[in-house]
């Protein structure tokens, strides 16, 4: 007599939270999340580079805006995109003026001027797609840098007055980043001042 077996699929039933959830349980969490019309992401660890990088960035442009006003901001500070949802963390952002919160704290913020992200190979297709699709309905934002970790490159996005987004791609050691947002400019050698391109070799 055969006996007839079957295989039952366990499905995962995906989790949504409220914004209030979110918030209340990354007030207590031990690593960031950013959290996606309703679902918590996890946010993966950034390399050494990573943090270079981004550090380069946000020093230099700390010292050139000095005394004007401009505000900078790295890492830990939350933005929130009330179109979409979205909480998250960008590796560097530029404030004109005075930051404006959302809600009665002083951890997150929603009216960036300038975003920067160094890519990294598990965020880079997010952060040029969707992410950017999210941070354009920012009011306030005008001008986005990708940083490519793993050589010498670098995408800006640059907003016009009619509303449009022109693109340029910078390449070299020696080439510069000029910014148009802010009196800003700096060379990839410094960008990249301290970058091993030989410890991304490894990395998933």
């Amino acid at each position: 007599m055969k006996i007839k077996t079957t295989t039952m699929e366990v499905q995962t039933v995906k989790r949504f939270y409220t914004e209030e959830e979110y918030l209340e349980l990354e007030e207590q969490a031990e690593f960031k999340s950013e959290y996606r019309d309703g679902e918590i992401i996890p946010m993966t660890g950034g390399t050494t580079n990573h943090n270079k990088i981004a550090l380069n960035l946000a020093a230099s442009l700390k010292i050139s805006l000095r005394r004007k006003n401009y505000d900078v901001y790295i890492g830990d500070v939350r933005l929130w995109i009330p179109k979409y949802r979205q909480y998250t963390y960008p590796d560097v952002m530029v404030i004109e003026g005075q930051p404006l919160y959302a809600g009665s704290s002083t951890t997150t913020v929603t009216n960036p001027l300038l975003i920067a992200e160094v890519l990294s190979k598990s965020t880079q297709n997010y952060d040029q797609g969707n992410k950017f699709l999210y941070y354009r309905s920012i009011a306030e934002f005008k001008e986005y840098i990708l940083i490519n970790q793993y050589q010498y490159h670098v995408m800006h996005y640059v907003k016009t007055d009619d509303g449009k987004w022109l693109f340029s791609e910078i390449e070299g050691e020696s080439a510069i980043l000029s910014l148009e947002t802010v009196d800003f400019q700096i060379t990839l050698s410094d960008l990249y001042e301290k970058v091993d391109f030989a410890e991304n070799e490894d990395e998933d």
